[in-house]
């Protein structure tokens, strides 16, 4: 997916607002206006950098002068020391922008980090890992954007664009069948029908009730290769719940066409990320 400039620019609105809320007053008052320095962004640990876009965002929000140069480019494979881009000009600016530039930043390199070392546990396979909305509230666009730049894939982007039943959307309805029937008699034929089953009783009732995808849940690998054998090619079968880079190989060998994480987005470790005024300081891991 592609980053939108107009909602970016209103998520870093937000977000400054939130930091700098009637001023900065440290930087405003150690720094006298019209200064100029020199920001200097790098990496401390080995990763995947990813929102370098977004950085630079926020410090034109600010400073819509100011020089960025940018050194590598998102989905690069980074050492620690490696510089990721310089920034130049209004220190103020500089200063007050860098704490959010370096959240974004450093969010979205730890889900492209996390994400690419998935994807490399499952290249032998045609299958694809994908995302799901366990995103941080506000964030989803970048998060999601992050996932791509790691080499994975985005699932749907909100309740929005896709229809997805799953097991109380199914209680609700009063069985699977009801609720795909339900589901494609009231949105467009132009939107896929996913339905989240848990057995291979579930996934014969999806199949009768025309489901475009079929998502196993929390099945065991043994189950998952039964299940795409009833499937045989008529839905495309995806993978779900709990998936690690422990259990991630055995879930691409049983033959799915999907395998979706949310711990893509909603369990990682952010990347190690600095910006240092002039020099960088030190890039010992």
């Amino acid at each position: 997916m592609e980053l939108n400039m107009f909602e970016l620019n209103k998520l870093i609105a937000t977000s400054l607002a939130e930091d700098i809320g009637t001023g900065d007053i440290t930087t405003n008052s150690i720094v006298p206006a019209g200064s100029v320095a020199k920001g200097i962004i790098y990496v401390k640990e080995p990763g995947i950098v990813a929102g370098i876009p977004v950085a630079e965002a926020v410090f034109r929000y600010l400073a819509p002068d100011i020089g960025f140069s940018a050194r590598v480019q998102d989905g690069a494979s980074l050492e620690p020391g490696d510089v990721i881009a310089e920034v130049e000009g209004d220190a103020r600016a500089i200063l007050t922008g860098e704490r959010l530039a370096l959240n974004f930043l450093q969010r979205m390199s730890g889900i492209a980090t996390r994400t690419a070392a998935l994807v490399d546990k499952v290249k032998l396979y045609p299958v694809r890992v994908v995302d799901t909305r366990k995103t941080t509230p506000g964030l989803r666009m970048l998060e999601k954007y992050a996932v791509r730049v790691g080499g994975g894939f985005n699932h749907r982007f909100g309740l929005y664009d896709a229809v997805l039943i799953k097991d109380n959307h199914i209680k609700v309805a009063g069985g699977i069948t009801q609720a795909v029937l339900a589901a494609r008699q009231n949105v467009p034929h132009t939107v896929k029908i996913e339905v989240e089953v848990e057995n291979l009783a579930g996934v014969n009732e999806a199949l009768e009730a025309r489901a475009d995808v079929i998502m196993l849940d929390n099945m065991d690998p043994a189950t998952m290769r039964e299940a795409v054998k009833l499937v045989d090619g008529r839905a495309l079968v995806e993978a779900s719940g709990g998936i690690n880079e422990e259990t991630i190989t055995a879930v691409a060998k049983a033959g799915v066409d999907l395998i979706s994480i949310g711990a893509l987005t909603h369990s990682i470790k952010s990347l190690d990320i600095s910006l240092d005024i002039g020099e960088i300081k030190s890039h010992k891991p």
